[in-house]
């Protein structure tokens, strides 16, 4: 079974890297083969690396994101993924909007995936402390391993 998922924030710096290195830590462990990769609604951080923030947390639990890039959304990708993930409400809006008519991705907003978070965001640590940056790895990597139990079933 192959699955192929994108993670959106709005820049595609903080939280939607993190939710890849997530996904990606989480299907491993569980010996899933899975597409990951992530985008950004906004196009201010196209070929950037992530947050120096978010590289850190992400090392801090073992991953290395320091050659990921910044890359906006685009129409194709509705048709590339098989799930299209908002990190919030606004995101989500905003996906919804560019969804070409014929896009197959399902799109749903990341925290549903999470008993008792429906609805919800994922801590968005932008311009926050490190410590919002340690709250939205938790977010990501429960929603991870949620999506993982799913792809399970």
């Amino acid at each position: 079974m192959s699955v192929s998922v994108l993670f959106v924030c709005l820049g595609n710096i903080c939280r939607s890297p993190l939710a890849e290195a997530a996904l990606r830590a989480e299907a491993e462990k569980a010996r899933l083969q899975v597409e990951v990769d992530s985008a950004g609604t906004g196009d201010w951080h196209v070929d950037c690396p992530p947050d120096k923030r978010a590289q850190a947390v992400a090392l801090r639990n073992g991953i290395d994101i320091s050659t990921y890039r910044g890359r906006q959304v685009t129409p194709d990708d509705f048709h590339r993924f098989d799930h299209i993930f908002a990190l919030d409400a606004e995101n989500l809006k905003n996906l919804r909007r560019i969804r070409p008519s014929d896009g197959t991705a399902d799109l749903r907003l990341l925290m549903d995936l999470v008993p008792g978070r429906e609805g919800t965001s994922v801590t968005d640590p932008y311009y926050g402390e490190d410590e919002g940056f340690n709250e939205t790895w938790a977010d990501v990597t429960k929603a991870a391993k949620a999506l993982i139990e799913q792809l399970r079933n």
